[in-house]
């Protein structure tokens, strides 16, 4: 088959840097979320003469621009990958990017630094373009592995992110943005020498601005059954997430009387885990268990982790959860592989697109039900008192993706 063709023959370039050039971008884009988390407040506090209230304000509302960018902008950089080549915008997305930080960090005001964050959004919506320059160089039995891979850097890039952020901030506010966007620049220029193009002409389709938007490519994929489906079952993952991270620190300060640094200390423990699950056990699995059930008992083993961390009462409970559901991270590659399956090579990135963008739309509403369940069931006074509600509502959410699967893989026989 020519799919195939070209996957085997792109596949020499990995030995030559391909696959490293796109898990390096694939981290910077993760590693741009996390970096202003440390700084991003205080910067945004000094252009506020330090008004620490309206400071947290305003960056509650740049993370919130970023996530939407992301959903907005997800499946228009895919769809123009599919027009125009995976390495044009992958290109462009890096360039953009190091402009997009080297300008934060120059802000005169906090509107400029606003700007800057907007176009973070949109250039790191180059994970769509990523993901589809994997599906296309990948083999279809490989491709678990290799997305295993891209969200073992993906979760990389949150570690190293605030960490790297938190450093750099000592020396100055401003220093992990020139930093980010050195490093994005001089991924671009590697880019230039070592990405050759996955998608050959013939391959490509027209770019169409009414599906390349969330609403529109959802539309035109809910003719893949399945892949509508599992969009759906994505968007349950991403949303569990969301929850979870956004109410961590104020659930786990309140309930076992945490510090800072057991916050910090734990979360670490929760991204090394799920990297190594995802960039080395999904390829030592996947074989195994096969590709639809590596999903289903991974999808199981989230919910059941996330309401075990609801029901613990002790801290130390807390940590001998964090290993077991971190194996739940199986499911992520395994959906991602299964999805790419059911597409031509010209819809690649529009598929990646839609992902990502239903990434975005969870990233705005994870963090609003997780708080709000956090504030009506978490306090003392709270009738009826639940504090692990958060985490209860991230299990139902991960077996409403599970049913979801379920019904889609009903209809088709096993892969």
């Amino acid at each position: 088959m020519p799919t195939r063709k070209a996957g085997r023959g792109l596949g020499a370039t990995e030995k030559t840097g391909t696959i490293p050039f796109i898990l390096v971008t694939v981290l910077l884009d993760s590693l741009g979320v996390g970096l202003i988390i440390p700084v991003g407040p205080r910067l945004v506090a000094s252009f506020l003469h330090e008004d620490l209230s309206a400071a947290s304000h305003y960056f509650g509302l740049l993370v919130a621009l970023f996530a939407l960018m992301q959903f907005l902008f997800a499946t228009v950089i895919g769809g123009l990958s599919d027009r125009f080549g995976r390495r044009p915008v992958i290109l462009v997305s890096l360039f953009g990017a190091a402009c997009s930080y080297l300008l934060s960090a120059l802000a005169p005001t906090l509107s400029w630094l606003f700007v800057g964050r907007i176009i973070t959004g949109i250039t790191g919506a180059s994970f769509s373009a990523a993901n589809a320059y994997v599906a296309d160089i990948t083999p279809p039995e490989k491709r678990a592995a290799s997305f295993g891979l891209v969200g073992a850097a993906f979760g990389f890039g949150f570690i190293l992110g605030p960490a790297l952020g938190g450093t750099l901030g000592d020396v100055g506010l401003r220093v992990p943005y020139f930093v980010a966007a050195g490093l994005n620049a001089l991924n671009f220029v590697y880019g230039l020498f070592v990405l050759p193009e996955s998608l050959a002409e013939k391959d490509r389709r027209d770019f169409s601005l009414a599906r390349s938007n969330p609403f529109g490519a959802l539309r035109h994929l809910a003719k893949y059954p399945i892949v509508l489906a599992l969009t759906g079952t994505i968007f349950c993952g991403f949303m569990a997430q969301w929850i979870l991270q956004s109410v961590w620190a104020l659930d786990m300060q309140a309930r076992f009387g945490w510090k800072l640094r057991e916050v910090g200390v734990s979360l670490m423990i929760v991204g090394v885990a799920m990297a190594l699950v995802q960039g080395v056990g999904v390829g030592a699995i996947m074989p195994k268990l096969g590709q639809r059930r590596a999903l289903l008992i991974g999808l199981v083993i989230s919910a059941i982790g996330n309401a075990a961390i609801g029901a613990a009462t002790r801290g130390w409970m807390i940590y001998a959860i964090l290993f077991p559901i971190a194996l739940g991270g199986i499911a992520g590659p395994a959906t991602q592989a299964i999805i790419t399956h059911e597409v031509g090579r010209a819809e690649q990135g529009e598929l990646q697109g839609s992902v990502n963008s239903v990434g975005g739309l969870a990233a705005i509403i994870g963090p609003l039900v997780g708080t709000s369940l956090l504030g009506k069931f978490g306090p003392p006074d709270a009738h009826p008192h639940i504090p692990g509600a958060p985490f209860y509502m991230g299990a139902l959410v991960q077996i409403l993706g599970l049913t979801l699967a379920m019904r889609a893989f009903r209809r088709r026989e096993p892969l």
